[in-house]
């Protein structure tokens, strides 16, 4: 059946037989940026780019902190290319490796390991391996950075963790699309702080592992059955799934998300399907008392802005029904802060009785999905002021589409979560999820090889150090992980075009990070 065109209502809900561009950004098309995207109005501050817009509800101190951490990551990879290119001016003499290590030292604040060099003095200096070297340096600097931060935030773990189980939840399981520009959901778009049961694992097209989540369900249910934590067993609170998906507003039909083909609507149409699956596959293994909520949010790439699809009484989701933060944004932009606290909650509660296409008949969703919504949308606000003050309301034109720095293979690092830093594919082995790391390839081919410079992949696993051969198995699948990487792309690999660091790390968030030889 073929779809009616819509528009977002007030509060985002389409209105049938009217249109809508993605995001809501339905202003005319004027000039076309460096990218050829065309150049839109900004959804949430109208006097972009003349004066900036602040929000009454904006956090500044959190964006002032958050904007520190990144400028400090982002600058140690940004000082390789450079490096490089000073790299590649030495002359080549018998001293050209020693010249190399000072550089180093003095550019990027490290040296390299001896073999890199020895031969530099005959067949030049191996900017290929200096690169990848250099960015997983890089990458290790930057876990270790955001594990101290991890350590300061302990005490914030516990009031985190008060919350979610005040709004009725035990265990929040977010599967973000495995995109770089979601790397930093958790702690920059949502304001999220880490909890020992918030679960975060990221696949292409958002389309997470529907059996590798029930088993991640029943691991949680056992545990609250066993040893009652977070929460007793009978204390009918939910286990949380939540999905992520993505689109451009500047340029929707290119700058999209990449497994869906930019198509912003298959995207969140994949998304709720996987959503619904999962939600049915606990409900027949578990019977109909295991009690899952389901959640749908949509991130604007370009603004960070997001959107939610609001689930009705019976915890159902539509595609047409949600809140457009980038809307509300402007909607509340000129009320003190209890009215704009006020029309946030006024939002939740009038986007399920309109009459638009997601109309719901059941009415609104229980108290806790209502001020966990409230949480998100308000959190959000500042990062939308954070993406204004920053970038003049848009990610620049080198951000806006692809700019990650290493691909990322298996359990990720939990630790390093910001924008663009990474490309994730959750796997652990190639077989089993082919796509992610496909995807990761064919965006790495445009950034680095395209230029001649290699793919950094970091292998990382963890295990749990209280079961005994845990950390060599974790090693084991690490080696055999990057075997099998080499052999699926082994064009790539001949060419010297893969570099691989691996690495394990025991379980608990802030273990060091353990690097395990390739043979």
């Amino acid at each position: 059946m073929t779809q009616q065109p819509f528009r977002r209502s007030r509060l985002g809900a389409p209105r049938l037989g009217q249109r809508r561009a993605p995001f809501g950004l339905g202003a005319p098309k004027g000039p076309r940026g460096v990218l050829g995207a065309p150049q839109v109005a900004h959804p949430a501050c109208p006097t972009l780019p003349k004066r900036n817009c602040r929000h009454p509800l904006t956090d500044h101190e959190a964006n002032r902190q958050l904007a520190y951490c990144e400028d400090s990551v982002t600058e140690r990879f940004d000082r390789i290319v450079p490096f490089l290119k000073d790299v590649a001016a030495l002359p080549r003499d018998g001293q050209l490796g020693e010249r190399i290590q000072d550089l180093a030292r003095d550019r990027l604040g490290h040296g390299f390991d001896e073999a890199l060099l020895a031969d530099s003095w005959i067949n030049g200096p191996d900017l290929r391996g200096l690169f990848a070297s250099a960015t997983f340096e890089a990458l290790n600097a930057a876990a270790k950075q955001f594990g101290r931060k991890l350590e300061d935030q302990k005490n914030d773990a516990l009031s985190t963790s008060n919350f979610f189980l005040d709004c009725g939840f035990h265990a929040i399981d977010i599967s973000p699309c495995s995109d770089g520009r979601l790397k930093g959901l958790m702690p920059f778009i949502l304001r999220l702080q880490p909890w020992s049961f918030t679960y975060r694992k990221a696949y292409a097209g958002a389309l997470f592992d529907v059996e590798e989540d029930l088993r991640q369900w029943s691991e949680v249910e056992l545990r609250r059955f066993r040893e009652g934590v977070p929460n007793r067993a009978d204390e009918g609170s939910r286990y949380l799934k939540i999905a992520v998906y993505h689109g451009s507003s500047s340029d929707p039909n290119h700058e999209g998300c990449a497994a869906h083909g930019s198509d912003e609507r298959k995207a969140a149409e994949a998304a709720l399907d996987r959503l619904h699956a999962f939600r049915q596959a606990v409900e027949n293994t578990y019977c109909c008392g295991a009690s899952t909520d389901i959640l749908l949010v949509g991130v604007d790439t370009d603004t960070d802005a997001i959107r939610v699809h609001v689930p009705d009484a019976d915890g159902d989701i539509s595609v047409h029904r949600y809140i457009d933060n980038a809307y509300l944004y402007r909607e509340t932009l000129n009320l003190d802060r209890h009215a704009a606290h006020r029309a946030v909650y006024d939002a939740i509660r009038e986007v399920n009785e309109t009459d638009d296409w997601g109309r719901s008949t059941s009415g609104e969703p229980h108290d806790g999905m209502r001020r966990l919504i409230a949480t998100l949308l308000v959190n959000n606000l500042s990062q939308i002021d954070y993406v204004t003050e920053r970038h003049q309301g848009r990610y620049p034109a080198e951000s806006i589409g692809h700019a990650e720095r290493y691909i990322s293979v298996g359990d990720g690092f939990e630790e390093v979560q910001m924008r663009n830093i990474a490309y994730y594919a959750h796997l652990h082995t190639v077989e089993e999820n082919t796509n992610d790391l496909d995807v990761g390839i064919k965006i790495f081919r445009k950034l680095n090889v395209s230029h001649g410079l290699p793919i950094p992949i970091a292998i990382h696993y963890r295990y749990d150090g209280r079961v005994p051969g845990a950390r060599e198995r974790a090693a084991g699948r690490a080696r055999q992980v990057c075997n099998a990487i080499r052999a699926r792309h082994s064009e790539l690999d001949d060419e010297g075009m893969l570099y691989f660091q691996l690495s394990v790390q025991d379980r608990p968030s802030g273990s060091e990070i353990e690097e395990v030889s390739q043979a």
